[in-house]
Order: C-alpha cells, then structure tokens, then sequence
C-alpha cells in the first residue's frame, strides 16, 4: 500500500496540528515520518493514527534546532529513495515585551521557527531535485503578515519565513518544486498555553505588567470563544494543498485568518496598530 500513497516529512507531529496533518496525509497509504522533540507517548499515538490510515511510519525524535537532528528526520526518509511533501510544522511561540526577552530566547525562537525549516529544506532539496518533484510546505501565522503586542520575537520568525518562502519558490521553478506557505489563524491547540505561559513569566512582572495582564485575560477569552478552529480544518487544507495539481502559493487556514489578512491589505499601519492593541487589551 505504501507505494500508492505519499511520502511525506512532518516535523512536530506528536500532537496538535502536526497530528492531525499527519493524519490525513497518510489517508491512502504511503510512508509518513512522525517527528517529536519530547513525547515520545504523544508521538506513538500521532503515529498509530498514521497507520489506521494505512501507512507505514517511522517515527523520529529530533529537535529541528540542531542540524544532527535534521538529519536525522530527512534520513528517515531518504531511505525510500523518493520524497513527495515536507511539512515544517515545527514551532513555537515565544512571548513577552522585546524589552524583557532575552536576546539567547530570541535566537532560540529563529533556530526553531525559521532556521530549523531552513536547514530541513536543504537536507530535503536535493532527493526532491533528483526527481523533478515536490511540494514543501511552510507553516507560518497569519502573524507573518502583521505585528502584534508582546509577541515581536514570534512574530518577526513567521514574516522571515514568508519572506524565506516566496524567494525559495521562485529558485525552485527550474525543479519543478513547489513552496506553499499556510497561514492559520485562531487553532485549538495547546501552541496558546505555551505562549501565554512565556508572556507572563517575563513580563508579568515588569513595567508592561498591567498590560500583559490585560492581554492574559482578552488572548483566554478568545481561546474559550468559538473563534479558533480545530486542528483538522488547517490539516485539510494543508492535505488539499499538497494534492493539488497546481498548488496556490498561499491559504489562510481557519480561526478567522482571511478576516485578519483582508483587514491587513486594507488597513494602514497606523490603523491596524490600533486595532491590534484594542484587540490585545481586551477593547476589540
């Protein structure tokens, strides 16, 4: 069955998003590699949801901020001699004042968010190259297209990766390689808890205190509201995307993202600041 489905790379699959592309890719057949950086429990069952699909999994631990483990994940796959999709799923959102995060964090968030998919890409090209095919596919945010309070760090990897991205497509057109950057909005997944965790561990004591405050309370009325979609919305998309003929090169992906990108090409900067802060301090 193997041979009938795709061979796909998704990086941070244990859970959440990640599982449940995982998932649906694997709808078919075909091979999929599950990769974790610390649950290897979350991870089995990611991969055993893999298998009822039908496909065969082999599942990596592997951080993607060291280059060892990148390769790592693409030598899973490049054992099968062939390649169809690369998700760089893998990520996290850093937050806090860029007053209080530590410049070694900020390193750390680009090393996971951007370089880490950068260094997968490159492992990944050249078996892609040999066989003139190809999709790779790039999870940004809908936070790659604007800035928001308190996450500038986060927010700064995802424009790089969309930056990243449009470049990497246009050197790919000779391969026959295509890029396709998703855009989620609002996902229900435990990516928030982690963020809100991050913001108020560094400046919930700080001169931004009162504010993050604020903002602690506004980001968990929208997680309890039904504006964030389920992870399978994202996952559908991503699936439909890498089964496309011809791909487009963007999808804004559930939890009110084509909202939140109409209003940024209609909005000025000055105009979606202040939407963005309202929203922030609970005012939207």
């Amino acid at each position: 069955m193997a041979k009938d489905g795709l061979y796909a790379i998704v990086t941070g699959s244990a859970s959440g998003l990640g599982a449940a592309t995982a998932a649906i890719l694997a709808q078919g057949g075909g091979r999929i590699v599950v990769n974790y950086s610390s649950s290897a429990k979350e991870a089995e069952q990611s991969a055993d949801l893999c298998r009822k699909a039908g496909a065969e999994v082999v599942v990596v631990q592997g951080d993607v901020s060291r280059d060892e483990d990148c390769r790592k994940i693409v030598a899973a796959a490049s054992s099968w001699g062939r390649l169809d999709v690369l998700v760089n799923n893998a990520g996290y959102g850093s937050y806090g004042a860029l007053e209080d995060v530590p410049l070694a964090e900020a390193r750390r968030q680009f090393e996971v968010n951007l370089f880490g998919a950068a260094r997968l890409i490159q492992l990944a090209l050249p078996i892609m190259r040999k066989q003139k095919s190809g999709k790779i596919v790039n999870v940004s945010s809908v936070g790659g297209k604007f800035g928001g309070a308190f996450g500038a760090w986060y927010h700064a990897t995802k424009h790089a990766l969309e930056g990243l991205s449009d470049s990497l497509r246009v050197e790919l057109i000779p391969f026959g390689i295509d890029v396709i950057v998703i855009e989620p909005g609002a996902i229900r997944t435990e990516w928030g808890d982690i963020a809100l965790e991050s913001l108020l561990a560094r400046s919930g004591d700080t001169a931004y205190g009162p504010y993050v405050r604020r903002a602690q309370k506004a980001f968990k009325s929208v997680t309890t509201s039904r504006l964030p979609s389920p992870p399978e919305v994202v996952a559908n998309i991503i699936a439909a995307a890498t089964r496309a003929r011809r791909p487009r090169t963007r999808y804004p992906a559930g939890g009110g993202a084509p909202i939140f990108l109409l209003l940024r090409r209609l909005l000025s900067d000055r105009m979606m600041d202040r939407l963005m802060w309202r929203l922030a301090q609970g005012n939207g």
